[in-house]
């Protein structure tokens, strides 16, 4: 991969990109206890009327896109459906999504199409179902390949659950998979986190995502681990430095593999990339759906960017209709997402085109920091371009505060 900057503006001119499509599917067979998700468990009977303002969502994109104050292509190159566990759905609803999508956009043929699954979701007739609505791409909630630690999370499948889930996928011709992974779950010791690492090496999947387990009170573990308790294994949970030494001991057999590492938490095989998620960090458009569903799209107003907007993140006001949160994206705004994103990527920020795309006094005003985090050893600079070091993608939160405040 080259050095990446935004997608949708080059030396002043505007580029349309193909939108990435993300439609949320917040609904889980059990919430997991490390979970910080808009996710839970709900009764099936939701699940359909969820569905129709979902696909009426969809429907009303154009409406939406000038209330917002955006535009839009209508050609897709990716969709993503994410949760929670979509393959919870019946076939039915799941096939009603993708029915919708294409009748209200131009899916291109060569389009990415990824859905998350939860191991053990998968029957027969669900990738049937996967194969006639295009999905190409599949990612495992894996977690670990240790069953104690599996479960001690609240995840409902065991190691066999995931292999068997892999032979039926592969016999199917879907052969794009990626696994998550979780470094510092409850009762993880060096030695099952290497076998871990290792069965996903073995597996051959092309596309592995290493996260360190999130300490926040969005999560039951997490506000377990703050209060001191117990409950949840909480006390069996590593400390950070070994949670910390676990991924990037993962980073290392991963990239010595073949599978290397091109996101602080995403690896993958030569051309394996997650394309949907690139547009994340690259800034292209993208449109969302469902519970705390988030899009950004190019402004249709001068001295604006882009605007961002999301839904509500309770189940209860989606369906409601509540309204929509808008923020737009100044220039200077952009300018710091364009740093702190690009950043998480391993290729870097070539500097020379951010100065295009925002002019010389953007890359004097943040000179000092760039300085700073180069001499402390958390970014390295070859030439124009800057990336973090294995270091800093530890620290990338630190990091990325100090490019929030630009003086220029």
């Amino acid at each position: 991969m080259q050095p990446l900057l935004t997608a949708s503006r080059q030396s002043g001119i505007i580029v349309e990109m193909p939108l990435g499509l993300y439609v949320s599917v917040p609904f889980c067979r059990t919430k997991c206890s490390y979970c910080n998700f808009a996710s839970d468990v709900f009764s099936r009977s939701v699940f359909q009327r969820y569905v129709e303002r979902v696909c009426a969502d969809i429907e009303r994109v154009p409406e939406t896109v000038a209330q917002m104050g955006g535009r839009i292509e209508r050609v897709v190159d990716s969709i993503y459906l994410g949760g929670g566990t979509p393959t919870v759905l019946d076939i039915t609803q799941l096939q009603r999504l993708f029915v919708t999508i294409s009748q209200n956009f131009e899916v291109q043929p060569d389009a990415e199409i990824t859905i998350e699954c939860a191991p053990g979701t998968l029957t027969p007739a669900v990738i049937e179902a996967l194969q006639r609505c295009g999905v190409n791409r599949v990612s495992l909630g894996v977690q670990s390949f240790v069953d104690q630690e599996a479960a001690s999370v609240g995840r409902l499948h065991n190691r066999k659950t995931v292999h068997d889930d892999i032979v039926r996928l592969r016999a199917a011709g879907i052969t794009n998979i990626n696994l998550d992974l979780i470094a510092g779950l409850p009762h993880q010791t060096v030695d099952s986190w290497t076998f871990s690492v290792e069965e996903t090496i073995a597996i051959q999947a092309p596309h592995a995502s290493v996260y360190m387990l999130e300490v926040d009170e969005d999560s039951r573990l997490g506000r377990e681990l703050i209060a001191g308790g117990t409950r949840y294994h909480a006390h069996f949970v590593p400390d950070e430095d070994v949670t910390a030494d676990l991924y990037l001991m993962a980073c290392e057999r991963l990239e010595a593999a073949g599978v290397a590492q091109y996101e602080i938490s995403n690896f993958a095989q030569q051309v394996y990339e997650s394309r949907h998620n690139l547009k994340y960090w690259t800034r292209q458009p993208y449109l969302a759906f469902g519970v705390d569903a988030h899009s950004m799209l190019p402004a249709s107003e001068g001295g604006v960017e882009a605007v961002r907007f999301s839904t509500p993140d309770s189940l209860d006001a989606y369906v409601a209709g509540d309204p929509l949160n808008r923020t737009q994206v100044s220039p200077a705004a952009a300018l710091e997402e364009t740093f702190f994103l690009g950043l998480r990527l391993t290729c870097g920020l070539n500097l020379r085109r951010v100065a295009a795309e925002f002019g010389e006094d953007a890359i004097a005003g943040f000179s000092e920091t760039i300085a700073d985090f180069v001499r402390v050893g958390l970014m390295e600079r070859q030439g124009d371009v800057i990336r973090l070091t294995p270091q800093g993608r530890l620290l990338s939160n630190e990091v990325f505060e100090r490019f929030l405040c630009p003086v220029f």
